[in-house]
């Protein structure tokens, strides 16, 4: 007769009575950077036009040194090529070249403006797919502090440009008045910090980032997208596990199930033990935005429909809130937090600001899991973070060495209505090498609006950069010019496609697990 034991892979034997068997979750070395974070008494009485100023005074001496290394001294047809320090400065028939902020004129984007002259209150943005139109009604502007011109020309129709990238154009000005570009330039990938640059390694970790790009030169698939096929093994070593889009929702169980068994399979609770062994390698979760959803779940063709509330126009209407989201949530959270740290970025339907940056998540909100966050005197920039960890979105932070950027992926979302593409690993690549994880705020992307600082310029390279929220699972590996490498990471939505990412903290490379009921 065959025992319970005799069967591989069941969970259902007798305990062992080794204490060896005694897995430990690995620990987490983790420093938050609180780059985006807000002061109490931020005003809003200010114009948005600074942030355009900050970031171009930012940039702008980056893409000017790569466009002066590559267009001083050149000549075309007999022609030399000519600095303009200013769009004014541009002369009819001269060749120069000239940098500038992109502004992109598409009649289906939604102006403000337009409609406060029209006495017209939206309580929320007109959501179109797309501001992109092939019936050649959009136009590429550069403008600076003097002015603005039309950029024309083939090039433009190779590059991906949105609303607030900064650039150095090449060319000439035809009798319309307009910039015919030969040339362009980015500002390329930022200066990239060696790993561990803000906290102490362990001392059986590396401290340089040699292994990793060793391994990229010697992948020919690398800057492809990953399938089912081609996914690596998990292999041992510590990994973080990111996921976005959890959508608690109070009217619709679709998922319940598979977010108990997302749950279960973190804390390895339902697998053999060398699955268990692997799984408590996991030393962080991440969750990316969108924990709550918003979505009401609508009668069906046979149910009746019910009784319409009337409309409140004043005050607090109690009966349109629905506590129910964020106390699945907690408890989720608070069943994970006493074997597993995690680290909770806002979403576009989380409780926190709509503007970006999203400020955290309030703690009061999760009143199971608040006694994992640290405490609020300690909630400084050199404090302690707690082993629950509300952050901002974007987000920036050094874990297990790597410097990390992160966002809910509404900036995703918003390049994505720009061009005619679907390459979300484009996009991100073009904001790494723009140097600016937000470059349509505060045009088309709500933000508070700057006047010291434009906090969304990469001042550093991340060495992973992950957007959450996206359609479908993604991944490559980007290189600069001096050595910078970058695994971009687009996270599917798990409401959507029950996918969570796990990150070798060693390699960066990522694996895709399915959580399914079969």
């Amino acid at each position: 007769m065959t025992s319970l034991d005799d069967i591989p892979g069941n969970m259902l034997r007798k305990p062992s009575g080794n204490t060896g068997d005694e897995l430990e979750r690995a620990s987490s070395n983790y420093k938050p950077l609180h780059t985006f974070r807000l002061d109490k008494d931020k005003p809003y009485q200010q114009q948005f036009a600074d942030m355009y100023f900050l970031r171009l005074t930012k940039i702008k001496p980056a893409v000017e040194q790569l466009a002066s290394a590559a267009w001083d001294d050149t000549l075309i047809g007999n022609e030399p090529v000519q600095k303009a320090e200013r769009v004014l400065d541009i002369r009819q028939g001269e060749l120069c070249w000239v940098s500038g902020t992109v502004y992109m004129d598409m009649p289906l984007k939604p102006n403000i403006l337009e409609d406060v002259s029209k006495d017209r209150w939206l309580s929320a943005p007109i959501s179109n797919k797309k501001y992109y139109s092939d019936d050649g009604s959009d136009a590429v502007t550069l403008e600076d502090e003097s002015g603005r011109i039309r950029l024309v020309g083939d090039i433009l129709n190779s590059v991906l440009l949105v609303t607030g990238c900064i650039i150095a154009v090449m060319g000439t000005e035809n009798v319309n008045g307009e910039l015919e570009v030969i040339d362009l330039k980015f500002p390329d990938l930022a200066p990239q910090p060696e790993r561990w640059a803000l906290s102490k390694p362990p001392t059986n970790v590396k401290t340089s980032t040699s292994s990793l790009k060793k391994k990229n030169k010697s992948t020919k698939d690398e800057d492809t997208k990953m399938t089912d096929e081609d996914e690596p093994e998990i292999r041992s070593g510590r990994k973080i596990a990111i996921v976005s889009g959890l959508g608690f929702s109070g009217t619709d169980a679709s998922h319940a199930i598979e977010l108990n068994l997302l749950l279960e399979f973190l804390l390895g609770e339902t697998l053999d033990h060398s699955a268990q062994q692997e799984l408590s390698q996991i030393s962080r979760l991440i969750i990316a935005g969108n924990s709550i959803s918003l979505e009401e779940r609508r009668p069906g063709a046979d149910e009746e429909p019910t009784e319409k509330k009337a409309h409140k126009k004043y005050g607090y209407d109690s009966s349109a809130y629905n506590p129910l989201p964020s106390q699945l949530l907690d408890e989720f959270l608070s069943a994970l937090l006493p074997s597993l740290p995690v680290t909770l970025l806002p979403g576009a339907q989380d409780p926190a600001n709509a503007s970006f940056p999203q400020q955290p998540i309030h703690p009061a909100m999760f009143p199971h899991s608040r006694p994992y966050t640290a405490p609020p005197a300690a909630a400084g920039v050199d404090a302690e973070p707690g082993w629950f960890d509300t952050v901002t979105n974007p987000w920036e932070g050094e874990v297990e060495g790597w410097r990390v950027l992160g966002t809910g992926g509404q900036n995703v979302d918003d390049i994505f209505k720009y061009v005619d593409s679907d390459d979300r690993l484009g996009m991100m690549e073009a904001m790494c090498r723009w140097r600016c994880c937000a470059p349509t705020a505060p045009d088309t992307l709500w933000s508070y609006p700057f006047q010291d600082d434009d906090p969304f310029v990469m001042q550093k390279c991340p060495h992973l950069f992950f957007a959450g929220c996206q359609p479908e699972f993604g991944t490559k590996v980007i290189h600069g010019p001096e050595g910078q490498t970058v695994r971009l990471v687009a996270v599917p939505s798990f409401a959507d496609t029950q996918e969570i990412v796990l990150v070798d903290t060693e390699t960066l490379d990522v694996t895709k697990v399915k959580i399914a009921a079969v």
